[in-house]
């Protein structure tokens, strides 16, 4: 089961761009009963897996801007060092209504950017740079990922999108790099700390690994903008089920 569910989400990532943690944490939660910050952890874990076979390809590709990466990087590692903290002293049984709720919200949340992305696209500047102020930007967005997994990907995209000149393809490298760098830091934390399942990992990396090649091959035939919106539907209801379950908690 766990194999099949890596092969379907490395594929999703590779015809979507939706990234590994907004994906992997929501499921194991709601339909493998994994405890939220263990499926954070194992989906940290999974997104490195997964990032290392794509972000070569666009290191080789050129579609790496690493002037921009630094800066995201500058606000992103604390950010995630910040976020991965806050998640271990949410960790308790007290605590639990408020950590599914949290999740549940950044999930629906980070599915409503992409579909937001997808339908609204705002003129492109040639000349706008507002790449100094990527660090305060990425700050948050580093939290995100450290709490629950999720963020880069959607979030990370769209302000590189309106605060730099970068082409499509030069945002999409750039934005993989700096949350392959955020997953292993944010992975790390956790892994350290005990808050991953090896087995369920182990499963999902095998799956994982097929699934990163056949998404090449997928995106190239799968009408890409209809498959992101019905994924970003399904992760929408995917967190709101997360937060009735921790209002059910409280």
């Amino acid at each position: 089961m766990e194999i099949i569910l890596g092969f379907i989400i490395a594929v999703a990532i590779g015809v979507t761009g939706v990234g590994a943690g907004v994906i992997t944490a929501p499921v194991l939660i709601l339909f493998m009963h994994v405890s939220p910050a263990h499926a954070v952890g194992t989906a940290l874990a999974f997104s490195v897996a997964v990032k290392m076979l794509v972000v070569p390809m666009q290191i080789y590709r050129k579609q790496v801007d690493y002037k921009i990466l630094g800066y995201l990087l500058l606000g992103g590692l604390p950010g995630v060092l910040a976020g991965s903290y806050i998640l271990a002293k949410l960790n308790t049984h007290g605590s639990q209504g408020i950590l599914y709720a949290a999740l549940g919200s950044t999930v629906v949340i980070m599915a409503a950017a992409n579909l937001y992305r997808l339908w609204v696209h705002p003129a492109r500047d040639g000349s706008r740079n507002w790449a100094r102020w990527l660090p305060a930007v990425a700050l948050p967005i580093g939290a995100e990922v450290g709490f629950s997994s999720a963020g880069a990907g959607a979030i990370g995209s769209l302000a590189l999108l309106w605060m730099t000149p970068l082409s499509a393809a030069r945002v999409v490298g750039t934005d993989l790099f700096f949350g392959l760098c955020l997953s292993l830091i944010g992975s790390g934390f956790q892994l350290s700390a005990g808050n991953y399942d090896p087995v369920i990992l182990t499963k999902l990396v095998i799956g994982g690994v097929f699934g990163a090649f056949a998404g090449t091959y997928v995106a190239a035939v799968t009408p890409q903008k209809a498959f992101r919106v019905v994924l970003s539907v399904w992760l929408i209801t995917l967190g709101i089920q997360l937060c009735w379950s921790g209002v059910h908690q409280l």
